[in-house]
């Protein structure tokens, strides 16, 4: 098997935890599908020599604690280089088989349109883009190159999610008649990891739109109009020009003509105290019963001198075993992994692009979900009016 190059473009909190205690996800899961596959070399690009030196030390911490070793190597992008979407840099650089971009929000676009020009095959962090224009060119320029693109949106692998997704299927609950969320973080989240660039995201942006992508795939539906309202009071008085909490009403409309709604709401200002970095909750009513999903409480509750009270979640991203053996296993790290698998299966003939679109949650699926997002922003701007979106813009 010819090794697999991987270009990861970011050097922060997701790829390896930098500014945390923790190694982040991306990285981990390429450790993790290193062990029973052909890795080949893995080129981390950052835009500062600070920042591309701490996640240094975090990633030769990370091959020492999980044991597996593989080529590893650091380059610096200028800032301007980055938001010009790093094409000088990329191109005959290196023989890179795909690319892994976890970048601020407002670079997406721009960086991922460098590497699919490239050749790359491309995994892209949630949003894929803020705009449908954006999406839709992203599109026109994979098809074009004939790579294989994905969002890395990981709560479809979220067994909870998956239930969810079978319980609709299977008509359990009929017809659905409304979607409740709620989802929420730490505020240190605003505060310190996306501090430099708060700007360019929102926190609907960040966390909300899982559950755009999740109600999409499980029902099937397209949104008819959206409106959004949001409040700004604690982030303000720490001079970050950001919402605390956004609340998002989404109507949509069923494959049968029958409508429903959603109502998602989000904020990132949770103490940093409670007892896990994320707090999630969705539930269901159908004409037939109702789902409900705790998805903060997994059932596994620590209390400890050095840690407090801890309610973690071993299903997204935990490590097991002792220093030198250490595996990471979740479905954030099963995310990653199956784009790489896929990436593979692709370049050996055993997977075509066109079969992975339906399967995966391929750029042609992320219309959607951008759509509503791009909505929502409206909406905002709009002191929050209803936002008609329709389905002749799907």
């Amino acid at each position: 098997m010819k090794p697999l190059n991987i270009l990861v473009i970011g050097s922060g909190m997701y790829v390896c935890g930098r500014g945390t205690n923790g190694y982040g996800t991306i990285m981990p899961a390429i450790c993790e599908w290193g062990r029973d596959n052909c890795l080949g070399k893995v080129i981390i690009m950052g835009k500062s020599a600070r920042g591309l030196k701490l996640a240094e030390a975090k990633i030769r911490r990370l091959k020492k604690i999980t044991g597996v070793n593989f080529d590893v190597s650091y380059l610096r992008i200028g800032k301007r280089v980055l938001s010009d979407g790093c094409k000088n840099t990329l191109i005959g650089r290196h023989n890179y088989s795909c690319a892994v971009i976890a970048v601020p929000d407002n670079l997406h676009g721009r960086i991922a349109a460098a590497t699919i020009s490239s050749g790359l095959h491309t995994l892209v962090v949630k949003p894929l883009v803020p705009t449908v224009k954006q999406a839709k060119s992203l599109i026109r320029l994979q098809r074009k190159k004939n790579v294989y693109c994905a969002v890395e949106f990981h709560k479809r692998l979220d067994e909870a999610n998956m239930k969810l997704k079978d319980a609709v299927a299977q008509g359990l609950i009929g017809d659905p008649l409304y979607f409740a969320i709620e989802y929420s973080q730490r505020r240190a989240i605003p505060l310190r990891y996306f501090r430099k660039w708060i700007q360019e995201t929102n926190v609907f942006q960040y966390l909300g739109i899982h559950y755009v992508d999740i109600i999409y795939t499980a029902t099937n539906a397209v949104p008819r109009r959206v409106l959004a309202i949001g409040q700004k009071n604690l982030l303000v008085s720490r001079k970050v020009d950001a919402y605390d909490s956004i609340q998002v009403i989404i109507e949509w409309e069923a494959p049968k003509g029958n409508t429903f709604s959603s109502c998602i709401m989000t904020n990132w200002i949770d103490p940093e105290r409670t007892s896990a970095m994320s707090d999630q909750k969705i539930k269901v009513v159908g004409t037939k019963g109702r789902f409900e999903s705790d998805q903060k409480n997994r059932g596994i509750y620590i209390v400890t001198d050095k840690g407090g009270v801890e309610e973690p979640n071993p299903y997204f991203c935990a490590s097991y075993g002792k220093a030198g053996s250490v595996s990471y296993q979740g479905y954030g790290i099963d995310s990653v992994g199956q784009f790489l698998s896929d990436v593979v299966q692709i370049e050996r003939g055993e997977a075509t692009i066109e079969e992975l679109q339906d399967k995966r949650p391929a750029f042609s699926q992320s219309v959607v979900p951008t759509l509503v997002l791009e909505a929502v922003n409206t909406s905002l701007k709009n002191s929050g009016s209803w936002v008609n979106v329709g389905i002749k813009n799907v």
